[in-house]
């Protein structure tokens, strides 16, 4: 007889990814999130899961220590979450380490704790853009510490039938003999665009122009934005998106509380509802049928900030054929250096000049521009710097995030922000 497959899910928001998981054929052990409406949400849809409400990095709130194999508990099979964006993002000042709200790091050194069979953890696009190289390169040096192999991959939720675009950046890691067997799902063909999306939604009250509209948003649609607490009201994101969505005929300055009205016209198009923001992120009314509890702008703060259930369910599914051996075995190729530089450091125990650094990694690069990338890595790392008569010369110190120290400032900062953390 198999055995239910068991995740644990850590920031888990309004249920996206949960909702994927659960499709895909994993059972909910816990599901933590420190957002009340986010909470009430996910217990309204499924009152019979384990939830913890509150900071996953809080031992009182959810202690990994308790799901540690042991000889009468066998392993989690997945440990699976959506950790803080904005350390990350385009839109933000990309502090990465240096960001208070950083749980990236902290979540890689959980599976060293639970010793998941498989780790799966999502972020904006940012965190694959050279700025993170070398956070990149850490966080799979340490998974390979902890006996995993890993792979990063940018995924566009328009390739699993979602009408956005919303790439996100998914980072994968199994034991070795598993991971021989993962494969990345293959993007569909089929996606819907906006407009065969909403129709029935924006005819729901016999709106003429109706099909019209359709017609015209022929498109995906741009990344839906869920903003934070911190910010005003709901609407469909900064101006450039919103540009966008005109070009779709949607008026994204807000969210309307219902659709469009027999004869109403617009002189740039309807506003979304949050029913058709959910449609737009992959909710239905059929496979991935989902309630939002609470007010309007909390659902579009809820469905805005989520991760699209079927791309959730496309990495579930391969998740578990790699871990039940169904998927084809193959040979994988080491994974690339995400940053040599960061490599050479910190593979080296005392201070490198930039000519020493160019022939251990074998880059051909001035040493303005070594300078200018080890800079980087001080955004994330203590780099200590001496200087020599042939110049500076450079070692690796600490990393800076979170990773469960006592004294880490982010403490401070969630006791004094907690109302305004999303």
């Amino acid at each position: 007889m198999t055995e239910d497959l068991r995740v644990i899910e850590i920031c888990a928001g309004a249920g996206g990814q949960a909702l994927g998981l659960e499709q895909a054929g994993f059972e909910h052990e816990l599901a933590v999130e420190l957002d009340e409406n986010a909470v009430n949400t996910l217990r309204h849809n499924r009152p019979h899961w384990k939830i913890a409400r509150g900071d996953v990095a809080d031992a009182t709130v959810w202690n990994p220590e308790a799901y540690t194999p042991a000889p009468d508990r066998r392993p989690i099979d997945l440990l699976a979450g959506g950790v803080p964006c904005p350390p990350f993002s385009i839109a933000g000042k990309q502090l990465g380490a240096s960001d208070e709200r950083d749980l990236f790091a902290w979540a890689v050194e959980q599976a060293n704790v639970v010793k998941p069979r498989a780790l799966l953890l999502e972020n904006v696009r940012g965190l694959s853009m050279p700025r993170f190289a070398g956070y990149r390169q850490h966080v799979l040096d340490r998974l390979g510490e902890f006996g995993y192999s890993a792979e990063w991959r940018l995924l566009n939720a328009s390739d699993y039938g979602v009408p956005q675009l919303r790439p996100r950046f998914v980072l994968i890691a199994m034991k070795p003999d598993d991971f021989a067997h993962f494969h990345w799902p293959v993007p569909t063909t089929n996606v819907p665009t906006v407009g065969e999306t909403l129709l029935p939604l924006m005819a729901r009250n016999g709106w003429r122009g109706a099909e019209a509209w359709a017609e015209r948003a022929n498109d995906i649609a741009p990344t839906i934005v869920g903003g934070s607490k911190k910010h005003g009201g709901a609407d469909l994101g900064p101006t450039r998106a919103k540009r966008a969505w005109a070009q779709l005929g949607v008026d994204a300055l807000g969210v309307a509380n219902e659709a469009p009205d027999v004869d109403d016209i617009f002189s740039v198009g309807p506003k979304l509802t949050c029913e058709m923001v959910s449609r737009i992120q992959g909710w239905d009314d059929k496979d991935f049928k989902w309630e939002f509890t609470g007010r309007k702008t909390s659902n579009y703060r809820q469905i805005g900030n989520a991760f699209p259930p079927p791309v959730a369910k496309a990495l579930g599914l391969a998740i578990v054929a790699a871990l039940n051996g169904t998927a084809q075995r193959r040979d994988r190729d080491p994974a690339p250096d995400m940053d040599p530089i960061y490599r050479t450091l910190r593979g080296n125990s005392g201070f490198m000049t930039s000519s020493q650094i160019m022939r251990a990694t074998g880059l051909d690069l001035t040493a303005p521009e070594i300078d200018r990338r080890i800079s980087l890595l001080s955004r994330d790392f203590e780099i200590i710097k001496e200087t020599r008569k042939s110049g500076l010369a450079y070692q690796l110190g600490e990393f800076k995030a979170f990773t469960g120290q006592d004294n880490h400032l982010r403490h401070d900062y969630l006791r004094s922000n907690v109302s305004k953390v999303s």
